[in-house]
């Protein structure tokens, strides 16, 4: 009880911290604190208090979350948040060293991102079906048509959605995607989009608006914005379809691996994803490295063990 009260006592003191010294959201805090109760409870079996804490203790927590098949994105979080509370107590006179002091991130955490092999998406982008009714028919052509164009352009869900009817070029093939930080850039739209972006501006969106009218170029009966869930739903339907259970960011990531892997270089992937930093596109080279080595193992005769 005395260890439950003095973590207590420690827990309140940061959380007031993170409140009023840094500003922290009110989500921010409870994830913060929900981590280092966590962290607390991984002490408490070995009768110790966030106080004791050494740097073996934070590295066996973190190796048991990373064997739990804890995501690395979520490791590295709980890590981040351990890091300010030692800070913290190591200011405040709580603690005399920091345990968390030069744990380097574990390999684990540079999750590579998933992508769908080119077969893959072919099934999934042909595996819709039109239904029955005028307004089903409409939504089914909308739906593979915004499918078609985020796989194209390797949009973001927030810039699929966003997308408006000024901003696609259909006669030059191309779209202006608004993207983070209000970033503007000009993405070349394959002939495959095309085709289906001019099948539901012609044959679909006049019978989903219903004589209202909307600047977007995708949207919910009555004219009405689509929500991002909507998107989740329809991706995870189509690939459902296909065979394979994918999310709306594996369309973008499988835009860029397969770009990567048909010859293009970075610059122009990075554009066409509208990437700040080059070293965030480096990463699918990983990717295509690792598919690339996949084959050659599994071809070469001189590559399998003997």
């Amino acid at each position: 009880m005395r260890a439950c009260h003095s973590n207590e006592s420690v827990l309140r003191k940061f959380i007031a911290y993170l409140q009023v010294e840094k500003g922290l959201a009110r989500l921010t805090v409870a994830a913060y604190t929900g981590d280092i109760r966590q962290f607390a409870a991984f002490l408490a079996e070995r009768r110790q208090l966030l106080s004791a804490a050494e740097r073996p203790d934070v590295h066996e927590f973190l190796e048991q979350l990373l064997s739990n098949q804890l995501d690395g994105r979520s490791v590295g979080r709980k890590l981040s948040a351990l890091r300010q509370f030692y800070r913290f107590l190591l200011l405040d006179g709580g603690v005399r060293q920091d345990p968390t002091l030069n744990i380097d991130s574990p390999k684990q955490w540079k999750v590579l991102p998933k992508s769908l092999s080119p077969g893959e998406i072919e099934s999934m982008l042909g595996a819709w079906r039109l239904s029955k009714g005028e307004l089903n028919r409409a939504i089914a052509i909308r739906d593979n048509a915004m499918l078609e164009l985020s796989y194209a352009c390797g949009l973001r869900v927030s810039e699929l959605l966003t997308a408006k009817l000024e901003d696609l070029k259909l006669e030059v093939g191309c779209l202006l995607v608004r993207g983070k930080g209000d970033k503007e850039r000009v993405t070349p739209v394959g002939a495959p989009a095309l085709k289906r972006l001019e099948e539901y501006l012609r044959d679909a969106r006049p019978v989903i608006a219903a004589g209202k009218t909307s600047p977007l170029i995708f949207i919910r009966c009555g004219a009405k914005a689509l929500s991002r869930q909507r998107v989740w739903q329809m991706v995870q339907e189509a690939s459902r379809n296909a065979g394979r259970k994918a999310s709306p960011h594996m369309l973008r990531h499988s835009c860029a691996t397969h770009m990567v892997e048909n010859g293009a270089d970075l610059r122009t992937v990075q554009t066409i994803l509208g990437h700040a930093d080059i070293s965030t596109t480096e990463v699918y080279t990983h990717v295509a490295l690792d598919r690339l080595k996949s084959v050659y193992e599994k071809h070469h005769p001189r590559a399998k063990a003997r």
